[in-house]
């Protein structure tokens, strides 16, 4: 396995509390690689029927999205890792400030941001004939306010060392069916290459990670069946498909790789 050079790095990724999540994932493969960790969850609250929690659907992951991070970090630390979780909403600018006061206090520097957090319309609300004011303002505020907020301030606390990756889907460019939030990846992806080019002065690099078709909970079997045939590599994405390909791009090898978006999609949506 290769060494990513990231013992000791310091990692922020936020949307870390769903243990199928690629933000777990993630966090799982930094302290394998012996990062040091600061983990930011908000708890979103939507209903679910208990019963059908034990098997992947909606109601598996607006659980696990309606929780704290207790799971990730029960597994952090059977891996002894080094990590400070916190409960926050980086669509607040106070609330961003705060958690880079809290993981500077801790560890005294940022190396790597992982812009993994997201939300959007779960109710068949981001269309255009049904989309609501609340739905553009509440999809934005997070995937696109939150991101640049949390961008901002590492650039402001910036050591010797920078890698950020922000988190897309592969579908931004066209997303029917969930037009502001594909949209607002499409601003995200729009974003890191512009700030890429106004942070490599830093030596700063800034890539984008967008995910296919990925189980984090949500991917019922019958949906599953209908999206495998899809992807022409005949399977979903899993997490951490995902995770070792931030861990890539976060490490010393990708020095030199910066502005780009990166589809882990199994050739879904070229």
């Amino acid at each position: 396995m290769a060494d990513y050079g990231l013992k000791d790095r310091v990692a922020l990724i936020t949307g870390a509390n769903n243990p199928q999540g690629i933000g777990a994932a993630t966090a799982l493969a930094f302290a394998r690689e012996g990062a040091n960790l600061v983990l930011v969850y908000k708890k979103l609250p939507r209903p679910f029927d208990k019963s059908k929690t034990g098997r992947n659907g909606v109601d598996r992951y607006f659980e696990a999205n309606a929780g704290n991070a207790d799971v990730v970090e029960g597994k952090l630390r059977e891996m002894n890792a080094d990590y400070l979780i916190l409960e926050s909403d980086i669509a607040s600018e106070d609330a961003v400030k705060e958690i880079y006061s809290k993981a500077l206090d801790r560890y005294g520097r940022i190396d790597i941001l992982v812009n993994n957090a997201a939300d959007g319309d779960m109710d068949g609300l981001d269309t255009i004939e049904k989309i609501t004011r609340n739905v553009i303002d509440d999809t934005f505020a997070v995937n696109v306010r939150g991101s640049i907020l949390m961008i901002r301030e590492m650039i402001r606390h910036r050591g010797d060392y920078g890698r950020i990756i922000n988190l897309s889907t592969d579908a931004a460019q066209v997303f029917a069916g969930q037009i502001a939030y594909g949209a607002s990846k499409a601003t995200l992806e729009a974003l890191t290459r512009s700030i890429a080019l106004e942070v490599a002065k830093y030596g700063i690099t800034v890539n984008c990670v967008a995910p296919g078709p990925t189980q984090t909970g949500w991917i019922a079997a019958e949906l599953e069946k209908a999206v495998v045939p899809l992807i022409p590599l005949g399977k979903l994405i899993r997490p951490e498909d995902i995770a070792e390909t931030i861990l890539f791009l976060a490490g010393e090898q990708a020095g030199m790789l910066t502005g780009q978006v990166i589809k882990v999609s199994g050739g879904h949506a070229l």
